[in-house]
């Protein structure tokens, strides 16, 4: 059995996953016996290497996949056995950020469209939509004007702005990111990042953090888990991690990095 995490310390925590096993087809273990929570406000990054059993636990969180044993709650319900109405209205709160946005959009709907979608699937009328994109895109630092373009016209950090818009669009109250920066230059990865900080600070959207790149989840984090062989093997608060990780395979994970443990500001 892992280590089990302790629960979101802003306030109660919103997402649950208590002692989460799952196993892939045929039988070999992508997760044991994780627990984590998130809290309001809060963001937790999740670090480890490929195989590590990061995804699985991000499509657990968002309801996509059902643990085969433990549970997994997201303000008090199991997101997987949402139906109808009920699970419009507690998906909306619980929303994700993709690794791909170019590959997760439409290439057919314009980028505007794309982000006025979940605002009919969560009750906004037709005449105020306009509005609303207009207003979803000033908040993550786009033009306005981009919403009439089309996937395939816009940049990189344009489309992860325009992914995160489509997530803020039903007023969620935390976020799943998988990987959402791995595929931008570090100068637009930066304000992605300081995009999401922001959020967390004036919206108090909570945040689970998945990445490989641990300078990304130092700069972004409060706490960190690291996932190893689908066992949480530390959890710490960011900067005490990084003073004096105590588990060997951090510390590799540190030295691999070029990060080796230091005093933090």
């Amino acid at each position: 059995m892992s280590i089990s995490a302790v629960t979101g310390h802003k306030d109660t925590p919103l997402l649950n996953l208590t002692d989460v096993t799952k196993r892939y087809p045929g039988g070999r273990l992508a997760l044991g016996g994780v627990s984590l929570g998130v809290g309001r406000g809060e963001t937790v990054g999740l670090v480890g290497e490929s195989g590590s059993g990061k995804s699985t636990l991000a499509r657990l969180a968002l309801g996509l996949l059902a643990p085969d044993t433990g549970s997994v709650r997201f303000a008090g319900h199991d997101p997987y056995r949402l139906r109808g109405l009920s699970a419009r209205a507690v998906r909306g709160r619980l929303q994700f950020v993709p690794q791909n946005p170019g590959g997760s959009l439409n290439p057919g709907l314009r980028a505007g469209e794309a982000v006025a979608f979940p605002l009919g699937l969560h009750g906004v009328p037709r005449r105020d939509r306009p509005q609303a994109v207009a207003a979803l895109f000033q908040r993550v630092g786009l033009d306005p004007g981009l919403a009439r373009r089309y996937p395939r016209e816009l940049s990189g950090g344009q489309l992860q702005r325009v992914a995160i818009a489509r997530a803020l669009a039903p007023g969620p109250e935390l976020l799943v990111c998988d990987e959402p920066t791995s595929a931008l230059d570090r100068t637009v990865q930066a304000q992605v990042l300081d995009l999401l900080v922001e959020l967390q600070d004036t919206a108090g959207i909570g945040c689970l953090f998945i990445s490989h790149d641990l300078a990304v989840v130092r700069h972004l984090a409060d706490r960190v888990l690291v996932l190893r062989h689908g066992q949480v093997v530390e959890e710490r608060p960011v900067a005490d991690l990084w003073r004096a990780p105590r588990h060997p395979y951090t510390r590799a994970l540190l030295a691999a990095a070029g990060d080796e443990p230091a005093d933090l500001p």
